[in-house]
């Protein structure tokens, strides 16, 4: 069946400050936005040789739905201007290296004091406690120490592999936020109590990995690449290149699927030792063999639907052009004010397709500051005065 679009955004009616500018945080701005959140994005007040971060005019869908303030915080009157703002909001978001917020006078206990219920988010990359938390870090950085790296299959010389996405900051870090930030707004509006949110990108990857740590954990098993089913010990479970050069996937774990993969291929022979690990290099050759014989859309054609667990492995562009993610509406129209028309992926997680297909994205110079003051409490004569010291733009 098709999912009904919701009448009313999950997340309608909470107001998020958001302090990030790129990575994991800005990630969980854009699902807490997806889901109808009114999402603040603060920046800083621009200022002479000042290097301001500000991402490609498409990255995180071009922040569409999203408004934006500059505040000083550095100034009183600025930290005040965000505090007044914080007073009626439901969440903060930041990404600050910890104790950067405190010393500001904007962490959770400054927060906290004009809005006791307020759902407090602080994104890092070790967390806010340990002898890491000081550390600069990427991606890579979280899924090395977390054990990704290791357990992936090694490129020649054994060099762990770069991964084609920022997995720990898309899962270990955004939605990692997103989720606690929605289980903390359930709890609130439950008990009208609020919540300060450690989210460590690299316990996020912990979390990823928890089926092999707790193996070893519990077995003193050591996972790694070819270790079990999942990463490739198991001809079953790879990737093969065909004909024309394009590659599929195979992830034939269920013996009926494996089985009907070595029917399709010619290689039933193999089809009773899918896990004899014996034979595994001479089923691998047997599968390259017989994939090289056609190209890769004429197999997926025929071993797609025929329960074989095989998909093709698809560039970027083939993916946004594909049938499938088509049918499914998940490409969308924008309109940047400077930029002009382009696609891009629509709001695509569980329970945020109100039906929009078109959005409109601002240039990153717009502000809506002074409604966004006005809202707080502010006159025009103060929010004036304001701009004239420079605590906001």
């Amino acid at each position: 069946m098709t999912a009904p679009a919701p009448s009313r955004p999950a997340l309608s009616g909470i107001t998020v400050l958001d302090f990030s500018t790129v990575g994991p945080a800005a990630r969980a701005a854009r699902m807490l936005s997806d889901y109808g959140a009114m999402v603040v994005k603060i920046g800083a007040v621009p200022r002479a040789g000042a290097v301001q971060i500000v991402p490609p005019f498409y990255a995180y869908s071009g922040h569409r739905d999203m408004q934006r303030v500059r505040l000083d915080l550095k100034a009183e009157t600025g930290k005040q201007a965000f505090l007044r703002m914080a007073a009626g909001a439901d969440v903060v978001l930041e990404s600050f290296r910890p104790g950067v917020v405190n010393r500001l006078g904007i962490g959770y206990d400054d927060v906290r004091a004009v809005n006791e219920s307020i759902v407090y988010c602080s994104t890092s990359g070790f967390g806010q406690t340990g002898p890491r938390a000081q550390w600069a870090g990427h991606d890579v950085d979280y899924l090395a120490v977390g054990g990704y790296l290791d357990c992936s299959e090694r490129a020649p010389g054994g060099k762990p592999p770069l991964p084609g996405a920022t997995v720990a900051d898309i899962a270990a870090g955004g939605m990692h936020a997103g989720m606690a930030i929605m289980a903390a707004l359930v709890r609130k509006g439950r008990t009208g109590e609020g919540a300060y949110l450690d989210v460590s990108i690299a316990d996020g990857v912990l979390a990823m990995m928890a089926l092999y740590i707790d193996e070893y954990l519990a077995t003193g098993t050591i996972p790694g690449p070819g270790h079990y089913i999942l990463t490739g010990r198991y001809a079953c479970y790879d990737t093969y290149q065909c004909a024309d050069g394009g590659w599929v996937a195979v992830g034939a774990i269920e013996p009926q699927f494996f089985a009907n993969l070595c029917r399709l291929l010619d290689c039933e022979k193999w089809a009773d030792h899918q896990l004899d690990d014996a034979v595994q290099e001479e089923i691998r050759a047997d599968l390259r063999t017989a994939f090289r014989r056609r190209s890769r859309d004429e197999w997926v054609a025929e071993l797609g639907p025929a329960d074989t667990c095989v998909a093709p492995v698809y560039s970027v562009p083939e993916v946004v052009d594909d049938e499938q993610f088509g049918a499914r509406g998940t490409i969308v129209t924008a309109t940047h004010a400077t930029e002009g028309a382009f696609r891009q992926l629509g709001t695509l997680l569980a329970g945020t397709d109100t039906g929009r297909r078109t959005f409109d994205v601002r240039d990153a110079s717009a502000t809506d500051t002074d409604a966004l003051l006005r809202a707080a409490g502010y006159d025009d004569g103060q929010i004036a005065a304001l701009r004239g010291e420079g605590a906001v733009a």
